[in-house]
């Protein structure tokens, strides 16, 4: 039904338009008392598709990116719809309103989506008041630093946010390869960006909480040369693991006729850059730390060579744009086929 009948209509409006009212349209259907029925549709539970990934229990592997539910306005809504986790933000401590309208665009033809929003959020402060009504839900904090900190003083905001999220969170990600900031990209470099995962790592935990995992999410842009230093960096900061990928600047091999409008981008395009990182990194650090694999999911078929080339879990969000909320239940069925 959502591909044959919803998809087509609601392509026919703004993108951003359309995200916040399938926000307010999901909100309506869970004050109707429908949320179970929803559930029922859409959630499968069984044994067989839990994990245990760097010290936290997932129901799936099958997790709702970052970028989605930017200021967790949904998160317990969206659960509904079979994802084992899900990631909210990237959040900043300011608020800030983001780049220009217009800014995200679709790319029929190649089943893809370009943004440039900038970090558009409300503020982690914001965020952590409905964290607080979590209703069991797995929760991912993914934090950025606001678009007015220069790089050199980004270490403060990224643990305003840390310390601001640490109780309502199950694990962080670390997000310095967003295309959409300017100069946030610099960070991916080795000497920033061990300076500022030291500096998270430093505070995370103590005698008084246990840590919680800290993970990095890096571009698909990186030569390999990058991705060495970036399994370097994991090793030697001993934060958790990494996010592959972020979106991408690339534009190579495109159909659609806005192609070359700015900011990153998802979808089925991605697809075998992100999973080729997923490979690399698993292969050249030995599996030494686990791998969450986004970009390009848009089916079973696409989750399951994202898990056989590396990953540990996997997330979707453009996928589940185009493909609608039956694309979790459909990986989570293959998953269960697979297994003995």
């Amino acid at each position: 039904m959502y591909t044959k009948i919803l998809r087509p209509l609601l392509f026919k409006f703004d993108p951003e338009n359309v995200h916040h009212f399938s926000f307010k349209m999901i909100k309506i259907i869970n004050k109707l008392g429908l949320g179970p029925l929803v559930r029922s549709l859409y959630t499968i539970e069984d044994k067989r598709l839990e994990r245990e990934v760097f010290g936290l229990k997932f129901k799936n592997p099958v997790g709702l990116a970052a970028g989605f539910d930017k200021d967790a306005k949904l998160y317990n809504e969206l659960s509904n719809f079979g994802f084992g986790f899900i990631e909210i933000g990237t959040l900043t401590p300011k608020p800030q309103a983001g780049n220009p309208k217009k800014r995200l665009f679709r790319l029929k033809e190649d089943h893809a989506i370009v943004n440039r929003m900038g970090f558009n959020n409300g503020g982690v402060d914001e965020a952590v008041k409905r964290l607080r009504k979590n209703k069991g839900v797995l929760i991912g904090g993914n934090i950025g630093k606001n678009k007015s900190t220069p790089n050199e003083d980004a270490a403060s905001d990224y643990i305003y946010s840390f310390e601001a999220l640490f109780d309502y969170v199950d694990y962080f990600v670390v997000n310095v390869s967003s295309p959409n900031t300017p100069n946030l990209r610099e960070l991916q470099e080795k000497r920033p960006l061990k300076k500022l995962l030291n500096a998270l790592m430093k505070i995370n935990g103590g005698v008084a909480r246990k840590p919680k995992p800290i993970l990095l999410k890096i571009a698909p842009d990186l030569t390999d040369t990058q991705l060495m230093d970036i399994i370097d960096i994991v090793e030697s900061t001993g934060i958790a693991g990494v996010i592959a990928t972020n979106t991408t600047t690339d534009r190579q091999n495109l159909s659609s006729n806005n192609k070359k409008e700015q900011g990153g981008l998802s979808g089925k395009p991605l697809k075998k850059k992100s999973t080729e990182i997923i490979k690399f990194l698993s292969q050249h650090s030995s599996t030494h730390f686990p791998i969450i694999g986004v970009g390009g999911i848009n089916n079973a078929e696409d989750a399951l060579e994202k898990l056989a080339a590396g990953a540990s879990l996997i997330q979707v969000y453009t996928g589940f744009i185009y493909e609608g909320p039956n694309i979790i239940k459909e990986i989570n069925m293959k998953l269960i086929n697979r297994t003995p």
